[in-house]
């Protein structure tokens, strides 16, 4: 009898804390096959750890030993520390060099804070993340532009960076996805910058620095971005184009119907607007290896719910169709995504292509998500099939 309520105890704490999304890591891998697949991925600059040296990763990979997120975040904190000290030293003397050691310091305290902030070490990596870049920001040219624009009572954050000589600029407005930020989006589009395409940068719903949880109605945050660059001189207002990758696919679709007479067109990098919110997509996809680790905890956060019931109940009334959006007036459209992606569901392109005004479409039929593969990598995509999209939608 003992024995037998022993194991129901056992049960119930395990239930307890598999079913919390920031109790601890959600897998899906085993701690040496995490190391291992991490390790793997930064030796061939993959996501997400693609701009972390493999170096650093293997050092951070022997400092820990669970799966918790605090451990995973300390071991790269400390690394983001010393290139920080690196940094502060060459600011001196050498500005390129200090700006190096400030970049290196971000991605690894990006690294640090990856997929999503659920942890005391998590938080305190994201701040580090943001302090490192701000520097870092400061110093590249051309510099990055911190903005603040009113937004119900409170001030929203956002990125601009701007050409040179390109005055008043057209704009590729770039919204970061589930477990990027802004950093990312603002420092990874050199291409448009070099093509005279300024780059306005914001966190989507429920992450970052954003003001909001993800919900119906969400999209008025950028909607309120879109207000404030109306305001700029420096701004081409009337020849922007939103780009949404991954998760930000969602909001680059909507944003295609609600804004479609302020834009000139939406990259829609990523596809899911419909069955990618069912309770039985996300059931069989949370299960991925794709992603490296942890999609339930990162999922659940743009919500802001804590169970995997709460999680699962929550995503239906964000359907486009739902909504009754697809069959509207749209902007014009870029779609991408890979035939074989297990994150977000192949069905939802077709979908969105199937209904109201022809869009074009990019589907890779060896591609996983967002249409990466071995033969098609994320920076061909945006130079093959993104850049020149955006750059005849915003002639003069």
């Amino acid at each position: 009898m003992k024995s037998k309520l022993t194991a129901l105890v056992l049960a119930m704490l395990y239930a307890t804390f598999s079913f919390s999304v920031s109790a601890q890591s959600w897998g899906p891998r085993t701690l040496p096959q995490l190391k291992a697949e991490a390790q793997r991925r930064a030796d061939g600059a993959l996501p997400p750890v693609d701009h972390v040296k493999p170096a650093d990763m293997r050092e951070a990979l022997t400092q820990i030993n669970s799966l918790e997120p605090d451990e995973w975040a300390k071991a790269f904190i400390s690394i983001g520390d010393r290139y920080m000290v690196q940094a502060e030293q060459a600011l001196k003397t050498n500005a390129d060099q200090a700006a190096q050691s400030y970049k290196h310091a971000w991605e690894v305290y990006n690294a640090a804070r990856w997929p999503t902030e659920n942890s005391a070490q998590k938080k305190l990596a994201y701040e580090k993340a943001l302090a490192a870049f701000a520097q870092y920001g400061k110093l590249i040219s051309p510099p990055v532009e911190v903005v603040r624009f009113p937004f119900e009572g409170k001030q929203a954050v956002a990125y601009l960076r701007l050409p040179k000589d390109v005055r008043p600029a057209p704009l590729i407005f770039a919204i970061s996805g589930l477990d990027t930020r802004k950093e990312d989006m603002v420092v990874t589009n050199d291409l448009f910058l070099k093509n005279g395409i300024g780059i306005f940068a914001i966190d989507q719903p429920g992450t970052g620095q954003s003001p909001l949880k993800i919900d119906v109605g969400s999209e008025r945050v950028f909607s309120a971005a879109l207000d404030y660059l109306q305001t700029r001189n420096d701004v081409d207002a009337k020849r922007i184009v939103v780009r949404g990758q991954s998760w930000a696919g969602y909001w680059a679709a909507i944003m295609g119907y609600t804004e479609k007479d302020r834009i000139r067109g939406t990259v829609v990098h990523g596809v899911g607007i419909h069955g990618y919110f069912s309770p039985e997509w996300q059931s069989k996809g949370l299960s991925t290896e794709e992603y490296l680790f942890d999609l339930l905890p990162a999922r659940s956060a743009v919500y802001g719910v804590n169970t995997r019931e709460e999680f699962l109940a929550y995503g239906p009334r964000m359907s486009l169709l739902t909504q009754g959006y697809l069959d509207k007036p749209s902007a014009p459209m870029l779609v991408i995504n890979g035939l074989k992606d297990t994150q977000q569901p192949i069905d939802d392109l077709f979908l969105l292509m199937s209904r109201g005004d022809p869009k074009d479409v990019w589907m890779n039929p060896a591609g996983g998500h967002m249409g990466r593969s071995p033969k098609w990598s994320a920076p061909e995509i945006t130079q093959k099939v993104v850049f020149p999209w955006v750059q005849r939608k915003l002639q003069p």
